[in-house]
């Protein structure tokens, strides 16, 4: 399945959808039957304790893990038995809490890598294009001025600026999964990366799917969360409505 057969299939109304989505290792379940639609160009926050089985949601999404059961669809297709580099090419893209970008390269490398990953897979988009697109990205999230420098010289919060920019060079994008992207970050930063966020929803309806604990970046940018524990969807609404809700009351604080 290719980026234009998922383009063709994509429902006006659910972007991203998982039934029963169960990932184990060995006797834990850390994801348990989760069930979960994310509407088209909706930014969803994605919450829980510590070890609710977030992240590994993200993961198995992305496909850094296979699931052991259930189905992931994107875009009414289904990616749970793709491979990352297919996942991606379907216009699937994350950012990591902890960076992955290749220290030893430029930060503009390391932004034009999915694209120069396309022409492996037969993009015709000439190099001088991509290269154009690569620096209008790092100026998007203030970053050009260090296009130069090398990745491991970057903060914290400068890679994550990289990562997004990085994930807009997959194209088409439809979904952007971020793992704990303020966590850490300078005040600054978490501004612009709040900016990039909205614009990138409002100018070309990119889907978010969010995970993080920090609540107030996510009531300025949230319409829904869906609240985990356990593995298990537990909660979802507003952020105001799951706050006051007693199950994830109980989740956050214990009885």
């Amino acid at each position: 399945m290719d980026a234009e057969a998922v383009s063709a299939a994509a429902p006006d109304g659910v972007v991203l959808e998982t039934r029963g989505l169960t990932k184990r290792f060995g006797g834990l379940v850390a994801v348990d039957g989760l069930s979960m639609a994310v509407p088209r160009g909706q930014i969803r926050g994605l919450i829980g304790p510590n070890g609710s089985g977030k992240t590994t949601t993200v993961n198995v999404l992305s496909g850094l893990y296979r699931p052991d059961g259930g189905e992931i669809h994107l875009c009414g297709q289904r990616t749970d038995r793709l491979r990352p580099h297919q996942i991606t090419a379907c216009g699937v893209a994350r950012t990591f809490q902890i960076s992955k970008l290749f220290g030893h390269m430029t930060v503009l490398e390391n932004v034009l890598l999915p694209a120069l990953a396309a022409i492996d897979r037969g993009s015709t988009t000439p190099l001088a294009d991509i290269r154009e697109r690569g620096r209008r990205l790092l100026d998007f999230v203030t970053l050009d001025r260090m296009r130069h420098a090398q990745a491991r010289e970057l903060s914290g919060g400068q890679s994550m600026l990289v990562q997004i920019a990085r994930a807009l060079m997959v194209q088409p994008l439809h979904v952007l999964l971020m793992d704990e992207p303020f966590a850490g970050v300078h005040p600054t930063i978490r501004d612009i990366i709040m900016e990039a966020i909205l614009r990138m929803n409002r100018e070309e309806s990119v889907t978010f799917l969010i995970v993080s604990h920090e609540m107030a970046e996510l009531r300025r940018l949230c319409q829904r969360v869906t609240v985990m524990d356990d593995g298990r969807r537990i909660a979802e609404g507003t952020l105001e409505e799951v706050a006051n809700d007693p199950v994830v009351l109980e989740a956050y604080l214990g009885t």
